[in-house]
């Protein structure tokens, strides 16, 4: 008995050796969750799911992605939210039932595309957002201007030409969207520290033409002393000039942001007297070369900056 209780002893000793030796370790059997980005070198498929192509930024944002795309022979599946949040959301969840390898997003609104960030997430496709944040969910990579340094910029500039004194109306944009908020900030910020500068109104007109023209009109009849306009993007500060012609008033200075060919004319034209200028065609450029560079299995920058500039009549010149 003690010669078999010897002989069992070193066979336990030896099993226990074996699996000492063994190349996974205790606790590591568990299945690796699926990684961001892939290792694909062609048929890469990416999907952009632009806020609304009604409005000439998104527009030219779309065809530097487009023209980035066709050069770089990737498949580029564009989608329109119509600024429909909802509709967004849906067509997202298109993208993904289409097993795109990666997928931009131009958030509608920032808070309510989270659930179709999510569900990208959870199906393994790598997210990158352009121009508008996410409030959360998984974003591989942002690329974008620095929204809050436009609206820095632009009123540095109505503190300049309104020597620190004058009423100023603020146009938004969508509440809710990243963009209306950190233009918004910046420019708040700095006209504070003008304090012969009064923010007599400031409402939402949604980055449209339309309603910047409706809401300037109804801003105009209560307030009729205004000097100087500062909305959230050109569309807006277009149609807050019309509404300003219309009016017959003069002498009210408009500075917009975006810098889309219609607002660029009309500061050269001496009629909008500022823009903020982005760049949404590097823009898409830069965000369809990062989808790739993720299918690919590359790393990339978390937040991508596009760099910003103040058009005035002068930069012709």
């Amino acid at each position: 008995m003690k010669k078999t209780s010897k002989l069992l002893s070193i066979g336990m000793i030896a099993a226990l050796l074996l699996a000492g030796c063994s190349t996974t370790a205790p606790g590591t059997e568990t299945t690796k969750e699926p990684e961001q980005g892939g290792a694909k070198t062609e048929g890469i498929k990416i999907g952009l799911a632009v806020s609304t192509q009604s409005n000439p930024f998104f527009v030219t944002l779309k065809e530097g992605a487009q023209q980035t795309a066709t050069a770089e022979s990737a498949e580029l599946i564009t989608v329109d939210a119509q600024d429909d949040a909802a509709k967004q959301a849906s067509s997202i969840e298109d993208l993904i039932q289409q097993k795109v390898d990666v997928i931009i997003i131009n958030p509608t609104d920032s808070a309510a595309i989270v659930p179709a960030v999510e569900s990208a997430n959870a199906a393994g496709i790598p997210v990158i957002t352009v121009d508008r944040t996410a409030d959360g969910g998984k974003v591989v990579s942002h690329i974008a201007s620095d929204n809050k340094a436009g609206g820095v910029l632009a009123a540095k500039f109505i503190a300049e030409q309104l020597n620190g004194t004058g009423k100023v109306v603020e146009l938004e944009g969508i509440p809710g969207s990243s963009a209306a908020r950190e233009r918004g900030a910046g420019f708040n910020e700095e006209i504070a520290k003008s304090s012969g500068i009064q923010v007599a109104a400031k409402q939402p007109a949604d980055f449209d033409r339309a309603k910047g023209l409706t809401v300037m009109e109804n801003i105009l009849q209560g307030n009729k002393d205004i000097k100087a306009v500062f909305a959230h993007n050109d569309e807006m500060a277009l149609g807050a000039l019309k509404a300003i012609e219309a009016a017959g008033a003069t002498g009210i200075l408009v500075v917009g942001f975006d810098a889309t060919d219609d607002a660029v004319k009309e500061v050269f034209a001496g009629k909008l007297s500022a823009t903020v200028a982005q760049k949404p065609d590097l823009m898409g450029m830069l965000a369809v070369q990062t989808a790739i560079k993720i299918a690919k299995g590359e790393a990339v920058e978390s937040s991508i900056p596009v760099e910003l500039d103040l058009i005035t009549k002068d930069s012709a010149k």
